[in-house]
């Protein structure tokens, strides 16, 4: 008998680990997923634009970079006839048991890895024990590989219980780049939840933590800007020119001059700016990608008008033209204390856990509010919960790793915690 998804835990985390994909070109990554759930057998299972729509997506990189990972996937061999489904980069899947009357309950979890090249050193434990990552440049540096995990173990555990109702997971791709909660959310299968989880490991609670909610994540976009202006030889004739690099220095000094608002915290980073060809040449281009945030929905909606304001006043001042563009955003969602209550009263009875927080500030931004601000409008309860792990460096980096014994402690936390919902309620 095939030993169940549970009973390997570790090998199913480290067999993701080993193959991340960025945003919106999780292939290979969506065909893992696809295998696995058909193994524990599902009432129904939709694939990228089966799953939602398309044209919700936000950020969406170019054709040409999608074409290239799809190509990679075929490559490893994933079907061919599944690759057709998430042509064009229409990753992710949500799966759904229907066991009858009862709650509605959704599950999310986010499929994505980051454009970081994984460490090789002699004790980075995924380079020491065989499942660094194979793709070059990219990794999971943020647990996404235990969040599938705990997704599939938790269905198939869900799956084996009395449970009465429907679960929906959603395997949800592009998280990284606050591209993919959006679509999910207005997708039918978000319709009529009565309860919600989203769950991370890690952001700096130890193994045997369990965090039950997070509270005032900052709401969030990611802007990019293009300035043009006119070239010219800087030397004979830059009278002639519309500097973009002149107007970019003014933009980024600027941004930073945001006024910050009475009614709570705002935050913004210009994260990257590239212009210019030579020293000798005035730049007609400049290219900038940044970030507003807030401690509420209002609050970045604030900071985001101004900043597309500055970037589009600069370039008027030197003579140039702007096009901004709202990349992806994300709102601010909380945790419902009906809810919370639930998940630590569960979590103080679970093996493996040694202490229990109820609420944390998750002082980052998740795509996932928008599933949960879906539910919460609908008057469904939500909670985003963090599952502790010690990581020998932080989230984002070449040398992060989870401790493995978090994967059974999540998978316990959120199955127990999305049973007794459907037996009893908050």
């Amino acid at each position: 008998m095939t030993p169940t998804i549970r009973g390997r835990l570790t090998e199913v985390r480290r067999d993701f680990h080993r193959y991340p994909e960025p945003a919106w070109r999780e292939f290979y990554t969506t065909h893992a997923l696809v295998e696995r759930l058909r193994e524990i057998g599902v009432d129904e299972l939709a694939v990228g634009a089966d799953a939602y729509d398309p044209d919700d997506r936000m950020a969406v990189p170019e054709n040409d970079d999608i074409e290239e990972w799809f190509e990679r996937a075929r490559e490893r061999g994933a079907d061919p006839d599944l690759l057709e489904t998430m042509a064009g980069g229409n990753t992710g899947a949500i799966a759904v048991l229907d066991r009858g009357e009862g709650p509605a309950v959704g599950l999310r979890v986010d499929i994505d890895g980051l454009f970081i090249e994984e460490s090789a050193d002699d004790d980075h434990v995924p380079a020491v024990e065989g499942f660094r990552s194979e793709t070059d440049g990219t990794m999971h540096a943020c647990g996404h590989d235990a969040h599938m995990t705990w997704g599939l173990a938790t269905l198939e555990a869900i799956k084996d219980s009395d449970f009465e109702g429907r679960l929906v997971v959603f395997f949800q791709p592009a998280e990284e780049a606050s591209g993919g909660g959006h679509p999910m959310a207005e997708s039918r299968f978000a319709e009529g939840l009565d309860y919600f989880f989203a769950v991370h490991v890690g952001l700096d609670h130890p193994t045997g933590e369990v965090v039950a909610g997070i509270e005032r994540p900052l709401a969030m976009c990611h802007v990019d800007a293009t300035i043009r202006g006119t070239s010219a030889h800087a030397g004979k004739a830059p009278q002639d020119g519309d500097n973009a690099m002149q107007a970019l220095g003014t933009a980024i000094q600027n941004a930073y001059g945001i006024p910050r608002h009475e009614d709570g915290m705002t935050r913004v980073n210009v994260g990257r700016a590239e212009s210019g060809t030579s020293s000798n040449v005035i730049a007609e281009r400049a290219d900038v990608v940044a970030e507003a945030r807030g401690e509420t929905t209002e609050l970045m909606e604030y900071v985001k008008s101004r900043l597309t304001r500055t970037f589009e006043t600069a370039a008027e001042m030197h003579g140039c033209d702007a096009e901004v563009e709202i990349v992806s955003e994300s709102p601010r969602a909380d945790s419902d204390p009906e809810l919370v209550d639930v998940i630590a009263g569960v979590a103080e009875g679970a093996a493996g856990v040694d202490s229990v927080v109820p609420t944390a500030d998750f002082g980052a931004s998740e795509d996932a509010t928008f599933l949960m601000e879906r539910v919460q409008d609908e008057d469904g309860l939500a909670s985003y919960l963090i599952v502790g792990t010690d990581h020998p460096t932080s989230h984002h980096t070449s040398t992060f790793d989870v401790d493995e014994r978090s994967l059974e402690t999540g998978v316990t936390v959120l199955t127990d915690s999305i049973l007794a919902v459907a037996e009893d309620g908050p």
